[in-house]
């Protein structure tokens, strides 16, 4: 089993878009065909981690690229609104968007690790947890000069990496929107914005990239960040309006010819060995994703859009998020005894506990915010929220840490226990 290597967060299941070909302002509605792109991105993602996709782990900048994408939009229409942008408001609704699944699946995490993992697996989780909960992981991995990409499979939280990048960008893109927005030719600026702080992270990542260890320029935020800011240059007016402008044939060729580019890199692409992956490979990738998503939003009625939005990918889109979170811990938790160490089969065992376990916290967490139940808002949200993260505070500090000196269980062992 590889180290994980990609991640993300959906934004959100409804954005502010432009209203179609035929729409003039931006409307909030609901993209199918965005859902089924987080579904492709997952997909490849769990194949990659199953070792049946050696670049699937490019998943992550799809996803990168669609918040972006979706954020930014929905930041644009607020900036429209009487009162403009509430960055307190759009900072609570991404806490209720991310934090109610993260606690519950990384407090369900530790407990399982304690009882199934191994000792290395929870030392390193209880060490770990502190700088998931601070949304500040990746620079802790960074920190930790271990190489990343041979981890081996003793990190169970090391996926949520990503998460942290993306929390970090929700913190600081608002205030840029915010302030860039003002006056005329506010859309303008944002896209010169985006534009240009992309290719300064492009260049951090090439002058990073070349380093033997590249955990540095592939968990960086500031060089991770051309994928966000390449979606949010893909959601602002000049790109919409000349996109717009594409006819509907056209669109549908771009649209098979960016999913082809993007299909090719997920299975050509080889790790960290692949030449150009930091020397601008990552960069085009993401680039191609955001017009797929620029062009899906612009004619969603589409070919494409329709292909892109059947029922199946849809669905595995909208639990894309707790699906992210449980995965690894699953892979790395089932025992070697199920089915062997590889392989479909017990990649299909694999992959099913993970829809499962994603299933039930999409409808006991995840849905519940979401649809505003009385539990999850004003006080009693208040009350909650806090009552969970203690409870999570309490299960890190009374699972006990392993004695320094022990390394792994037995698999023999773990079967018995």
């Amino acid at each position: 089993m590889t180290s994980t290597r990609a991640g993300g967060a959906e934004a959100g299941r409804t954005a502010s878009l432009p209203g179609g070909r035929h729409g003039g302002g931006a409307v909030r509605r609901h993209l199918a065909a965005l859902d089924g792109l987080r579904g492709c991105a997952v997909a490849a993602v769990l194949l990659f981690h199953a070792g049946h996709l050696q670049g699937g782990f490019l998943g992550v900048d799809l996803f990168f690229v669609l918040s972006g994408f979706l954020i930014t939009g929905i930041l644009l229409q607020e900036t429209t609104a009487p009162h403009g942008i509430g960055l307190t408001a759009f900072w609570v609704r991404r806490a209720r968007r991310l934090l109610p699944a993260l606690i519950a699946v990384c407090t369900t995490t530790l407990l399982l690790t304690w009882f199934f993992g191994t000792h290395a697996q929870l030392r390193l989780a209880l060490d770990d947890a502190p700088w998931v909960a601070a949304q500040a992981a990746n620079w802790h991995f960074v920190a930790e000069q271990v190489s990343y990409w041979d981890a081996g499979d003793s990190r169970i939280l090391t996926h949520l990496w990503s998460i942290a990048v993306e929390w970090q960008f929700y913190l600081v893109w608002p205030l840029v929107v915010l302030v860039a927005a003002r006056g005329r030719g506010g859309e303008r600026r944002i896209a010169v914005i985006a534009a240009a702080g992309a290719l300064l992270s492009l260049a951090l990542m090439v002058s990073l990239g070349d380093a033997v260890d590249t955990t540095r320029a592939y968990q960086g935020t500031d060089t991770r960040a051309f994928a966000l800011l390449l979606g949010a240059l893909a959601a602002t007016a000049p790109v919409r309006r000349r996109l717009a402008r594409v006819p509907g044939r056209s669109s549908d060729a771009l649209c098979a010819l960016s999913a082809l580019g993007l299909a090719a890199s997920w299975a050509l692409t080889a790790g960290e060995s692949s030449p150009a992956l930091f020397q601008g490979g990552m960069f085009a990738h993401s680039a191609a994703c955001a017009l797929l998503i620029a062009l899906l939003a612009a004619s969603p009625d589409g070919i494409a859009g329709r292909l892109a939005g059947n029922g199946v990918l849809r669905q595995l889109g909208e639990l894309s998020y707790s699906l992210y979170l449980w995965h690894w811990p699953v892979f790395l938790l089932l025992p070697r005894t199920v089915l062997g160490s590889s392989g479909w089969g017990r990649t299909a065992v694999a992959i099913g506990l993970s829809l499962g376990a994603a299933a039930l916290t999409r409808r006991w967490v995840e849905d519940p915010v979401r649809r505003r139940a009385p539990w999850t808002v004003e006080r009693r949200g208040a009350v909650t929220l806090v009552a969970a993260s203690a409870l999570a505070v309490g299960v890190w500090l009374a699972v006990p840490q392993p004695r320094p000196g022990t390394g792994t269980v037995d698999v023999e062992q773990l079967t018995t226990r």
